[in-house]
């Protein structure tokens, strides 16, 4: 497969994944406000803070409030990572290899796309109602678009890539989620264990649909159960831990090297690397170095996966004979 084409399939599943993330960052924030105490003001700048997206923000708004943060995180352009660029995106790198993907792909790329630049003009004007079933139409088309792609593509090198980067894009997503709830700011620290501090965790589950599955699985609710269940988790789809286990699966599918002889390439060290400090992490060890901590340092390796696998696939050099 040539290395463009390996590139655009594997940059568009991220971006998609990504627009599907920050609709659930958004959808979830919503939900929260509705949930909290009156003496608990709305609480939106958590979001861009621990998307990383802060310092983009206060270049173009002075203020952190509700209104200019949903335009900032659905529909500004300036910002990179805002679910219309990144199906700008997405939609850009499934034009340039439409031979190369299903036709469905294509098709539902553009429309979700354009569905969502048609939207932009009226957003500002939009009910609270009117912005929630916008973010429910984003994940339920992200959905849609997973779908598509399991059920018209052949499992080769192009469908292993695509998977790798939204698995890639989801685990890091997932510890995003986690540091929303860092920045978070209670009342006062006698709030921490409090039934608040509860509904704070509890809508982390529901931000990444982990609600009902954690629950089947542990009795009471509790930060620390909370935490080992979406970073530690070998079988939820969305556990950094799975995440990790699945990409690392296609990784070495699309070298064709076997996962049990060790690795073939720098992404392949890197990304075994990784997966295995997760596996033989324990709870305790997270809450030892400290939740955030570990989160940012998770974010920071992560983001070194992604760069040997585009060193090692996508910016391949000529060779210059002598």
């Amino acid at each position: 497969m040539l290395s463009r084409v390996a590139n655009s399939i594997y940059w568009m599943n991220r971006y998609i994944e990504r627009a599907d993330n920050y609709a659930r960052f958004i959808s979830v924030n919503f939900n929260l406000a509705l949930d909290l105490p009156p003496n608990v003001p709305e609480q939106w700048e958590p979001l861009i803070i621990a998307t990383a997206d802060h310092y983009n923000f206060h270049e173009h708004y002075e203020e952190a409030n509700r209104e200019d943060i949903l335009y900032f995180m659905t529909f500004d352009v300036r910002n990179p990572n805002s679910i219309l660029s990144c199906l700008l995106n997405a939609r850009e790198n499934a034009r340039t290899i439409r031979e190369s993907i299903s036709k469905e792909m294509w098709e539902y790329v553009n429309q979700i796309y354009w569905t969502v630049k048609d939207a932009a003009q009226s957003s500002r004007s939009w009910e609270l109602a009117e912005y929630q079933g916008f973010l429910e139409n984003i994940k339920t088309g992200s959905q849609l678009f997973y779908g598509i792609v399991d059920s018209t593509i052949t499992r080769g090198e192009g469908w292993h890539f695509g998977r790798l980067g939204r698995l890639l894009e989801r685990a890091d997503k997932t510890t995003r989620f986690l540091d929303v709830k860092y920045f978070t700011l209670l009342p006062n620290i006698e709030s921490i264990g409090s039934p608040l501090d509860l509904l704070l965790w509890s809508a982390v589950l529901r931000s990444v649909s982990a609600y009902n599955m954690f629950k089947q699985q542990y009795p009471v609710m509790n930060p620390t159960c909370i935490v080992e269940f979406l970073l530690l988790d070998k079988k939820f789809p969305r556990s950094v831990m799975h995440c990790l286990r699945q990409a690392e699966i296609s990784l070495y599918e699309i070298s064709g090297t076997a996962i049990t002889n060790s690795y073939s390439n720098d992404a392949e060290k890197a990304l075994s690397k990784l997966r295995s400090e997760v596996e033989f992490t324990e709870r305790d060890d997270i809450f030892e170095k400290g939740l955030h901590q570990y989160l940012d340092s998770f974010q920071i390796k992560n983001n070194g996966v992604g760069t040997a696998i585009s060193e090692t696939y996508f910016d391949l050099k000529p060779v210059l004979s002598e």
